[in-house]
């Protein structure tokens, strides 16, 4: 009787190559006014200048949350509203990612190849559930599991951040009779 390990099984990061890979970040943008249940659009196309095709162009979406007691998500991929009262629940959920770019990885998304001079645009319709003022921060990747590093052409990581104003007050139409406002 033989037993095997692992199941044949690879590294996640099995095929990513290694190395760095210039991209550069020619639009970001996220309405920084917006009000409860308010349908909006974050917009991040990222452009590769460089020579080198880059193997897996991602996005990932995160709070910034400093000295922050809970850590809430940025972004959730469901509208479930079970436990609406937990102060990690997520600031927008996702009523749409970018097309094709799902990944197994929490509030990252990936749109593969970026050829040489080749633009992507990642596009997410999100819907303001947790009123505030809050920070996110998208940092783009070459790929999924950091063999593949993106660069901007000055060397730096490509990030951005939006600081966005929530308020408790619900886009129009968006209570039913009865409905009162977030205070």
């Amino acid at each position: 009787m033989v037993a095997l390990g692992g199941c044949g099984a690879r590294s996640q990061d099995y095929g990513e190559p290694s190395g760095s890979y210039t991209v550069d970040v020619v639009r970001a943008s996220f309405p920084t006014q917006q009000r409860l249940a308010q349908k909006s659009q974050m917009i991040v196309t990222v452009r590769n200048p460089g020579p080198k095709t880059v193997p897996n162009v991602a996005v990932t979406v995160e709070p910034v949350q400093p000295n922050a007691r809970y850590k809430a998500a940025a972004f959730e991929e469901t509208s479930n509203q079970a436990g609406l009262a937990n102060p990690s629940r997520p600031v927008w959920t996702v009523d749409a990612g970018p097309r094709g770019g799902v990944t197994a990885y929490t509030n990252t998304w990936a749109l593969g190849r970026l050829r040489p001079g080749e633009v992507k645009t990642f596009l997410w319709r999100v819907t303001a559930v947790k009123p505030g003022v809050h920070t996110i921060k998208y940092t783009v990747a070459a790929g999924l599991n950091g063999k593949a590093k993106a660069r901007l052409p000055g060397g730096e990581v490509p990030t951005g951040s939006f600081r966005i104003t929530i308020s408790g007050a619900p886009a129009e139409g968006a209570l039913g009779a009865g409905d009162q406002p977030v205070r």
